[in-house]
């Protein structure tokens, strides 16, 4: 494993070269949708990454944004109350690639090739190729006191975190695995609604600062509660492509981080 890599994460504890380990965590994933690995980052690292972030929130775009568990446009045919279009909230800052520092622990651990080829392994897919636009392949994602992340499914196969700091008190991400079936189009309205009326036990992951997390979001629905302290929850979102030379859409791109590049 190259120094650069080694020197940012536990490599005892998570040996990314090892087939015997890359086939456990993709086990784990594969049963569970979900792979939590604790303690990825050495110790020296959070602290440079939590100082990093703290430098540069001032330049977080903030957005406060009502949308339904389907991040889409309401469906007319539908009330508005209904889990089709009953709308959530969702609150946060974002910095994007090009304003993390490119001396970061981030950029050097989403470029490293034994990185990529570990994800491809355990997440089933050929390649992992950055964005084409210079804004979406790294995000570091701020919640202050009060913000949140509202229920939804995500559009991707995969999502893949890194926790940089997380708040004292609130900030906890809940999911319902396997809520809805998005490729035989069995949205599972009766159950969606009943995880928004609050009335279904959730599954909550505790994740500790230098904790990676592979998720599989597109069938099961999500949120981050409000965080309740004045420790700002600092996540870093680690996004890839399948295919190379992809783009976030100009939309998304105005929507989430104000501006195209």
């Amino acid at each position: 494993m190259q120094q650069s890599l080694a020197g940012l994460i536990n490599v005892q504890q998570h040996p990314l070269e090892s087939e015997h380990f890359r086939a456990a965590c993709k086990r784990t994933l594969d049963e569970d949708g979900v792979l939590v690995m604790r303690d990825f980052l050495k110790p020296e690292v959070i602290v440079s990454l939590q100082q990093e972030g703290e430098d540069n929130q001032h330049l977080a775009y903030y957005t406060v944004k009502q949308h339904n568990i389907y991040l889409t446009t309401p469906d007319p045919e539908y009330p508005m109350e209904h889990p089709r279009n009953k709308e959530v909230s969702t609150s946060k800052g974002c910095i994007t690639t090009d304003q993390i520092p490119m001396t970061s622990a981030l950029h050097k651990l989403y470029n490293a090739r034994q990185f990529r080829d570990f994800l491809c392994v355990v997440l089933g897919e050929k390649e992992m190729h950055e964005y084409a636009d210079p804004l979406s392949s790294i995000n570091l994602h701020y919640a202050s006191e009060g913000q949140e992340l509202g229920w939804h499914f995500d559009n991707s196969s995969f999502a893949i975190t890194l926790m940089v700091q997380p708040p004292k008190s609130g900030g906890v991400f809940e999911y319902v695995k396997d809520v809805r079936d998005a490729d035989s189009g069995d949205m599972n309205y009766k159950l969606s609604g009943e995880i928004l009326a609050g009335e279904v036990a959730t599954t909550t992951l505790t994740m500790d600062a230098g904790t990676l997390v592979l998720f599989r979001g597109r069938n099961s629905m999500h949120r981050v509660t409000p965080v309740s302290d004045d420790r700002t929850r600092m996540l870093a979102v680690l996004a890839y492509n399948t295919e190379p030379n992809i783009s976030l859409s100009e939309s998304a791109r105005m929507t989430f981080f104000g501006r195209l590049g």
